[in-house]
């Protein structure tokens, strides 16, 4: 099918899962996950309506937005090296994967370096996974607490990545602690931090992930078909 097509149908999934929810669609955000998916393919989906783009590298965001230009919203969505920090400022809206207060320190100053607000998200391991990027639960409000005295950094809520299941109803369980951990924070009214955001939820489980909560979610394969690796 036409990316513009699936992209249709994926919005029209996303509307259906709100209406379940009792959630206005209007506040769920599509992230069209660009990784390895070339400039043509990307325009085709900008021109069907994608105003969320998101990376995983820096480098291949660089050369997709040199190409591109300022044609949607850039987020990063992957795990992001300190040394890289300089670029993902200038490159990027929202940042989702802060894991650690190195990372957010040189965040904030990179981002200071060029007048700049830089928004990001919270990564939580709520499994615990070894292979995977994320603060664990129990010290994710204490990182919440510490990035939020960082001038040049607006922390606007949390993203998780739960285990691959081929059953959507698996990462429920994920989501929930996600949603949980985001209304325990935002009741200690933290200056600078605001849990608006959950960006939760990928191609296979992302219509459970706005049942939970989620406001961004986080959609390639659906969109692109299956991508190389």
């Amino acid at each position: 099918m036409p990316i513009a097509n699936n992209l249709t149908t994926v919005l029209d999934r996303i509307a259906a899962a709100a209406t379940r929810a009792g959630r206005d669609w209007a506040s769920i955000k599509l992230v069209v996950v660009t990784k390895t998916v070339g400039i043509e393919r990307i325009r085709e989906a900008i021109a069907a309506g994608a105003a969320v783009l998101g990376e995983n590298r820096v480098q291949e965001a660089k050369e997709k937005i040199g190409a591109l230009g300022p044609v949607a919203r850039w987020d990063l969505i992957g795990h992001l090296q300190t040394n890289k920090a300089k670029y993902a400022v200038k490159l990027f809206d929202l940042i989702h994967s802060v894991d650690n207060l190195d990372l957010a320190k040189e965040l904030d100053k990179q981002a200071a370096k060029i007048g700049k607000n830089q928004s990001v998200l919270i990564e939580v391991n709520i499994a615990g996974e070894v292979s995977k990027a994320g603060m664990a639960v129990k010290n994710a409000p204490l990182l919440v607490r510490e990035v939020a005295k960082l001038e040049h950094i607006a922390i606007q809520g949390l993203m998780t990545v739960p285990p691959f299941s081929e059953n959507p109803e698996d990462s429920r369980p994920y989501f929930s602690v996600l949603r949980e951990l985001a209304e325990s924070i935002a009741k200690e009214n933290i200056p600078n931090v605001s849990m608006n955001e959950l960006s939760m939820g990928m191609s296979g489980d992302f219509e459970v992930a706005i049942e939970e909560g989620a406001t961004l979610v986080r959609v390639g394969t659906a969109i692109f078909g299956t991508r190389a690796q």
